[in-house]
C-alpha cells in the first residue's frame, strides 16, 4: 500500500502523521516551507484535557513541559469579580501553549518516526484521483510526483486541496477582531486566566469592552483586547498605550515592569466546508473549518479531526476501504463543529450586543459571564468536546446496553486500568493504537495478582469474546468508572469515544457493537452476525 499523503506541516498535519504511525501506517507530509517554524508568542493555542493528552502520547513530552496549565479562572466586570474557579492539582484544566512550541514538539517527534517522511519546500499544485489512490504533484526545489493511498488537506484556511477539489467554504468573515500582545510581567493572579469585561480605566481610541489574560510559562502572558466592529488600525503606539493602561488598571495605578515580546491582530472567521471528503481526499483542521469567537479554540477542534480520522484511515489502509467507516469522519466531525459554530453565532448578539439574555434566548437563566466562561474553559455548547450521539457507527438495538456516566459517543473519563500484562496505566494511555478497548468494571481487582483474576469469574468468557471480535481489541480492567455498576463492560473506540456500555459479558452484543463501529457488517445482516456470535460463544 502507498503511504497517506498529508498536505500541510502544521500541528494538525503532524498530529495526523504521528497518529497514523502509531497504527503502523506510513505517511508523507508535504511542507511548503523550509521545515522551521517562526517563534510567535502572540500566536497561542488552548488545549482541553483530552487533546493535551493526545499531544503528550504522540510526542512523549509531558504536556506541562510545553505550556502552562491554568491554576484557575477569574471573571471581572468593571472593578468587581463576578466569577472565580480554582483548579485542583489533579483536576482537568486548560493548557495554554505557544503554537510554535507545539509545532516544534510534533515536528521533532515526526523526525524520529521512521514511518513519517516530511518533504520540505514542497508546495502542492495539482492532484489526480484514480481508482486505487491519489497522485499529487509539488513544485519547488524538490518538486516531484507523489503517490498515495489517501490524501488529507491540513493546509489551512486558504487550502489548495480544498480549492483543487472545488469544495465551497461558506461562512462569515471577521466575526471578531482582537489586538494581541505577548509580554513578560508579574500579575497579581499568577497562573490564573482572566476575562475582564468593560474595564473601568479610560482607553485611547474606541472604548475597550473586553480584555483577556492567559498565562504562559516563565511569567509570560498573552493579552487580547476585543476591538470594535470595523477596520480600526492598530498602531504600535496604540497597542503600547493599551498595554500600559491595562497593567496599571490591574495593579492599582502604577505600571509594573514588563517586556513586550510580540504583538499582532487576531481576526476570527467562521466558515465550514461543504464537504470534508471527496473520494480518496479528506479535509481537516482550518482547511475544513474556521471558528474561534467567544473563547472557542479552532486548533483544539483540528486535533480532534486528526484523532478521529487517523484510526479510520488506518483501518481502511490495513483491511481495505470501507465506505461507511470513511464517510463517518465527515458525518461525525462536521456535525460537531457545525453545532459549535451555530452556538457561537446565536450567542454573539447576546454577548456582544448588550441585550438581555431573555430577549434572545427564551428561558435562559445563565449569565453572560457564565456563557463566556464556557467557551474559554471547554464547557457547555461553546466549549465542551462534542459527542457523536448521532454517529452512523453507533450500534442499534443492543439488548444489554445500560447507561453510565458517559453517554454513547462522548469522550470517556480517564480512569486507572489494568492492562493484560498486569501493569497499571491510564485509560487514555491505551488510545490511538488502532485497537478497540474493552473495559471490564471489576471492583477489587486492583489488589489481586493478575494470575488470579484472569482466570476467575467472568474473565475467561470475556477474554474469549474479545478474541472473537471482528477487529483487534485490547482487554482492560478498571476498579471503577463513573456511573458504571460492577461487572459492566465498556467498548471504547481508538479515539477515546464510548461506543456502548453493557450489563455483564454479552458476546453477541459486544460483537454487534464492534461490527457497527467499523461501519457495519457489509452484506451480512445484523441478525445473522448476532446469531453467529451466539453460536461461537456456545461452542466455546
Amino acid at each position: 500500500m502507498d503511504p497517506v499523503i498529508i498536505v500541510g506541516a502544521g500541528p494538525v498535519g503532524l498530529t495526523l502523521a504521528l497518529a497514523l504511525a502509531r497504527q503502523e501506517v506510513p505517511s508523507v507530509v508535504l511542507d511548503e516551507g523550509p521545515g522551521k517554524d517562526e517563534s510567535r508568542l502572540a500566536r497561542t493555542v488552548v488545549l482541553r484535557e483530552d487533546t493535551a493528552a493526545l499531544v503528550e502520547r504522540l510526542t512523549s513530552v509531558p504536556a506541562d513541559a510545553l505550556g502552562a496549565r491554568w491554576t484557575g479562572w477569574r471573571a471581572m466586570r468593571r472593578r468587581q469579580v463576578v466569577g472565580e474557579t480554582d483548579f485542583e492539582r489533579d483536576e482537568p484544566a486548560p493548557l495554554h501553549i505557544a503554537q510554535h512550541v507545539l509545532t516544534g514538539a510534533l515536528r521533532a517527534a515526526a523526525t524520529d518516526e521512521p514511518l513519517v517522511q516530511v518533504a520540505v519546500d514542497s508546495r502542492l499544485d495539482s492532484l489526480e484521483q484514480e481508482r486505487s489512490g491519489v497522485t499529487a504533484h509539488t513544485r519547488g526545489p524538490n518538486g516531484t510526483w507523489w503517490r498515495g493511498s489517501y490524501l488529507v488537506g491540513c493546509d489551512g484556511p486558504r487550502s489548495t486541496v480544498r480549492k483543487l477539489q472545488d469544495i465551497r467554504f461558506p461562512g462569515r468573515t471577521a466575526v471578531e477582531r482582537h489586538a494581541v500582545a505577548a509580554l513578560r510581567v508579574e500579575l497579581p493572579w499568577e497562573g490564573r486566566a482572566l476575562l475582564h469585561r468593560t474595564p473601568p480605566w479610560r482607553t485611547s481610541g474606541p472604548a475597550c469592552s473586553e480584555v483577556t489574560a492567559r498565562p504562559l510559562p516563565d511569567s509570560m502572558w498573552r493579552l487580547d483586547w476585543l476591538l470594535p466592529p470595523g477596520k480600526e488600525l492598530v498602531t504600535p503606539d496604540l497597542l503600547v498605550t493599551r498595554v500600559r493602561e491595562t497593567l496599571a488598571g490591574w495593579t492599582g495605578g502604577s505600571v509594573p515592569a514588563y517586556d513586550l515580546l510580540d504583538t499582532g491582530v487576531h481576526t476570527v472567521h467562521h466558515r465550514l466546508a461543504r464537504r470534508w471528503r471527496a473520494g480518496w481526499v479528506f479535509l481537516a483542521g482550518d482547511a475544513a473549518h474556521l471558528l474561534g469567537a467567544l473563547g472557542t479554540q479552532g486548533l483544539d477542534e483540528g486535533l480532534r479531526d486528526a484523532d478521529n480520522l487517523a484510526w479510520k484511515l488506518a483501518t481502511a489502509w490495513h483491511l481495505g476501504p470501507h465506505e461507511d467507516l470513511l464517510d463517518s469522519y465527515q458525518t461525525e466531525r462536521r456535525a460537531v463543529v457545525a453545532a459549535r459554530l451555530r452556538a457561537a453565532d446565536q450567542l454573539l448578539p447576546v454577548l456582544r450586543g448588550g441585550g438581555g439574555l431573555r430577549a434572545y434566548v427564551p428561558g435562559a437563566t445563565r449569565s453572560q459571564d457564565t456563557l463566556l466562561a464556557d467557551g474559554h474553559l471547554g464547557r457547555g455548547a461553546l466549549g465542551e468536546p462534542g459527542a457523536y450521539t448521532a454517529s452512523p457507527l453507533a450500534p442499534r438495538h443492543l439488548e444489554g446496553e445500560i447507561p453510565v456516566g458517559t453517554e454513547p459517543g462522548a469522550v470517556v473519563t480517564d480512569v486507572r486500568v489494568t492492562a493484560e500484562d498486569g501493569s497499571f496505566v491510564r485509560l487514555r494511555d491505551r488510545l490511538g493504537r488502532g485497537a478497540l478497548l474493552v473495559v471490564l468494571i471489576a471492583p477489587g481487582t486492583g489488589v489481586w495478582d493478575r494470575k488470579h483474576w484472569m482466570s476467575a469469574g467472568v474473565m475467561p468468557r470475556l477474554a474469549a469474546a474479545v478474541t472473537a471480535l471482528p477487529h483487534r481489541a485490547e482487554l482492560l480492567v478498571a476498579e471503577e468508572y463513573p456511573g458504571a455498576p460492577a461487572h459492566s463492560v465498556l467498548l471504547v473506540r481508538p479515539d477515546g469515544h464510548l461506543v456502548t456500555a453493557l450489563s455483564g459479558v454479552r458476546p453477541a452484543d459486544l460483537y454487534a457493537a464492534a461490527e457497527a463501529t467499523l461501519g457495519g457488517a457489509g452484506q451480512v445482516e445484523e441478525d445473522e452476525v448476532r446469531e453467529e456470535a451466539r453460536a461461537g460463544s456456545a461452542a466455546r
